[in-house]
């Protein structure tokens, strides 16, 4: 499973009214790349066949299996104090992360 706090919906719904298309849902994802890695991503996207949509905190959104896999058990929060960080994803399956906060391994 993977939770999103109260402000991370916030800020998502926020997002959703401003670029997403009819019918689409947010996407979080993970993808090989940044310094770490691996580093994790979010779009607003139709639902594909091996997806699976997940619903936490009252959004409902689409994760594929392998993304699953390697987030099960995060939760993503959003910060938009000072240091301007954004989404922030704590993932207890990395094994380290990098100072940007968005890639891991």
């Amino acid at each position: 499973m993977i939770t999103l706090t109260d402000r991370a919906v916030t800020q998502i719904r926020h997002l959703e009214n401003e670029k997403a298309a009819e019918g689409q849902l947010l996407r979080i994802f993970v993808e090989a790349g940044g310094c770490s890695g691996f580093e994790y991503g979010m779009s607003f996207d139709a639902k594909k066949d091996d997806d699976q949509v997940l619903q936490s905190n009252g959004v409902s959104f689409l994760v594929d299996p392998a993304t699953l896999k390697s987030m099960d058990g995060s939760e993503i929060d959003f910060d938009d104090g000072l240091s301007g960080k954004g989404f922030d994803i704590r993932n207890p399956n990395a094994s380290s992360t990098c100072g940007c906060g968005r890639s891991f391994n």
